[in-house]
């Protein structure tokens, strides 16, 4: 059965924004692009192992010294099991305890069964599509309106940061405040979290855009976002590198950081459980909902519970429900996700909509409030009878 990917960003169109600076942005050039899902592909003998957690994280200073002991300990087990691992292609130890391999089916199914084995998962790819381009020179500012419908704007004087797990982040987009420091990416080919798609750039506008006189402005205006990219230029990542995203932001995040994930697909365990623990670290963590008209019930991570952990679905400039957004007693609030401009790869701007839109907005106001949120309203035309509640400052 086809699992669909959550993560895509429905982009009902992207426009070209004008760059002549005047008191209102104007566009031209309309440039309608799809988004379109594809289906989770298995990555063939690559398996991840998720271990019986020991508390590795506490126990060590650094998170290679845990890395190194989760090795150690994967080892004790496979030998145990008379599977040969082989070198891991990935090691996490701070959010979850467990390695990515290659190995067959037949080994994978032998070392579920293992002493100290929580669970062995196949590795996926979800992909998707490529975005247009636009124009790297900022309009005039303004004030987008989920940015004025969530109480947001108000420029962030506080120290913690935003980690924006997705595409990357325009490293020096004249609208944002990157950290190019801690900013990492796991994307093989590349070597910094330089954004080449976009999606990334857009949900870092929405959560902390800089009021500075052009472009727009963000929820928690000038806050530090930091670029963790696990999908490449095309969109693509496998859940491996996904969670060694998760991994890396719980071994670097302090407590009241946020962290924004736009992204996500069918039920995948291994990513629902790090997510769970990235929040019970302190992180606040906003999550899409997807974009499926589906229960959220049915997707990871937009089904995680937690500690810290928020799952937000779309609504339109009037208070009404996106057609295209998941629903279900999974999600905790919902915030603007029709129609939305925000930064873009290039130094651009650009409209989209869905839930990867939405999440920012809460993402932004978690920043903001230490995660005190409140509400103002519900949503109207809630598929599932239970209208959300309105984020809000």
């Amino acid at each position: 059965m086809k699992k669909y990917l959550v993560l895509i960003v429905m982009a009902l169109a992207i426009v070209i924004v004008s760059c002549e600076k005047t008191d209102e942005i104007s566009v031209t050039n309309p440039d309608q692009v799809e988004f379109i899902t594809h289906s989770e592909v298995v990555i063939p003998g690559q398996y991840i192992v998720l271990l019986e957690s020991s508390n590795l994280k506490s126990a060590y200073k650094s998170k290679a010294e845990a890395d190194r002991a989760v090795a150690t300990k994967a080892l004790k087990i496979s030998n145990a099991a008379h599977i040969n691992l082989g070198e891991p292609k990935m090691v996490y130890s701070q959010a979850i305890e467990g390695l990515v391999v290659n190995i067959s089916e037949k080994e994978a199914k032998a070392l579920k069964s293992a002493d100290g084995v929580a669970g062995v998962y196949a590795d996926k790819m979800v992909t998707l599509a490529k975005p247009g381009t636009l124009p790297s020179d900022p309009p005039a500012e303004t004030v987008p309106y989920g940015i004025t419908r969530v109480g947001g704007g108000t420029t962030y004087t506080g120290s913690n940061k935003a980690w924006i797990i997705d595409t990357g982040i325009d490293m020096d987009h004249p609208d944002l405040n990157v950290d190019q420091t801690l900013g990492a990416t796991f994307i093989t080919r590349t070597t910094t979290p330089e954004d080449d798609n976009g999606h990334g750039s857009h949900c870092a506008g929405i959560v902390a855009a800089i009021d500075n006189e052009i472009g727009v402005v963000g929820v928690a205006a000038g806050a530090t976002v930091v670029p963790v990219k696990v999908l490449d230029r095309k969109g693509s990542g496998a859940y491996s590198v996904i969670i060694a995203g998760v991994d890396y932001v719980a071994a670097n995040a302090d407590p009241g950081d946020a962290a924004n994930m736009s992204l996500g697909g069918g039920v995948y365990e291994p990513i629902d459980l790090a997510v769970a623990n990235l929040g019970a670290q302190g992180i606040y963590v906003a999550l899409a909902a997807g974009n499926e008209s589906d229960d959220a019930e049915n997707h990871s991570p937009a089904r995680t519970e937690g500690v810290n952990i928020y799952t937000i679905s779309a609504m339109d400039s009037n208070d009404y429900w996106a057609y295209f957004s998941n629903y279900g007693e999974h999600v905790d609030y919902c915030a603007p996700g029709v129609s939305i401009l925000s930064c873009y790869k290039s130094g651009g701007f650009a409209t989209m909509s869905g839930t990867s839109m939405a999440a920012p907005h809460v993402c932004g106001l978690l920043l903001a409030t230490d995660g005190h949120l409140s509400t103002d309203g519900y949503v109207s035309g809630d598929p599932d009878g239970d209208a959300d509640p309105i984020a809000h400052m």
